[in-house]
């Protein structure tokens, strides 16, 4: 094993400042606990680095995806998994929902008030929701980390209309960063209070005029209050990042988000200076009217 005092300086994994001193106390830990799976692990360390969210509950599964990495470069080696992961056999897996696809088109006024409904502990809801994003949106479904929200969307026939997915907010991006007035500080301090909208499907079998953006106006009025209800705290703002070579933002438009840039098209692995994935425009939605004052605030 690579001794670390030599080759990692400090660098910020998972918004956490890691160096020397952190890599021998995850080593330590491992030595005098043999017996620990990654769980306690992850546990003891959020502990002991006072490791929280905004709710002030400990950051877990950040802390195991920060393990993860430590471990792809050779710097620490975890106990072997207990029980092997089953989120990603499980969406392979997913029962095939024969949704109705009969065309629902006129207009919206007719269908009003729609039915937003929170899918959390309702296993039915789940597996709709699952199943209409897996077999509908051009993404796919992928395991959620984190803090998130998932909504579906039904007529006052109950008709459904759509689903949406609010999920971890991206790490950093300049568009959105400069926007804010965001340091590297402030973001990693406040980051919490930002949520994604990682997933936005409106079937293509409804044609119903201005369904998305009187959707996200509904969303953009309850998600904090429905966020503090999960996780114990509030949002101050939404983002999302619409394919340019896809979509033109109309109904993020439509609904006053805020375009704000775009990307620049690499991933994180990418070569500097080299387009590898689509370029994004980047829209955001302040929820509160000083929004910039919580999420600049230095909560330390």
């Amino acid at each position: 094993m690579r001794n670390c005092n030599d080759c990692f300086p400090h660098r910020s994994i998972q918004g956490r400042s890691i160096g020397p001193a952190q890599i021998d106390l995850v080593r330590r830990l491992l030595t005098e606990h043999p017996d620990w799976h990654r769980t306690g692990l992850s546990r003891e360390l959020c502990t002991a680095w006072n490791w929280r969210n905004g709710s002030g509950r400990l950051k877990d599964m950040a802390c195991r995806t920060l393990l993860l990495k430590l471990e792809k470069r050779g710097l620490i080696v975890l106990p072997a998994r207990r029980i092997p992961p089953v989120n990603a056999a499980r969406n392979r897996a997913l029962p095939w929902i024969d949704h109705d696809q009969t065309p629902v088109a006129g207009s919206l006024q007719h269908r009003l008030p729609l039915s937003i409904i929170t899918v959390d502990q309702n296993a039915d809801e789940r597996l709709i929701f699952k199943s209409l994003i897996a077999q509908h949106h051009y993404l796919g479904l992928r395991n959620t980390v984190g803090e998130n929200l998932k909504y579906l969307i039904r007529d006052l026939h109950g008709r459904l209309l759509g689903a949406l997915l609010f999920g971890s907010a991206a790490w950093k991006t300049k568009p959105r960063d400069t926007f804010i007035g965001w340091n590297r500080e402030t973001r990693q301090a406040n980051l919490w209070r930002i949520t994604n909208n990682t997933r936005f499907l409106i079937p293509e079998w409804i044609h119903l005029r201005y369904l998305a953006s009187h959707i996200l106006s509904r969303i953009s009025r309850r998600i904090s209050t429905d966020w503090e209800a999960k996780y114990g705290h509030p949002i101050d703002l939404l983002e999302t990042f619409v394919d340019r070579s896809r979509f033109r933002g109309t109904c993020y438009q439509a609904a006053n988000w805020i375009h704000v840039g775009q990307t620049q098209g690499r991933t994180r692995n990418g070569r500097r200076g080299v387009p590898s994935v689509p370029l994004k425009d980047v829209y955001v939605y302040p929820l509160i009217k000083n929004f910039r004052q919580p999420l600049c605030h230095d909560y330390s």
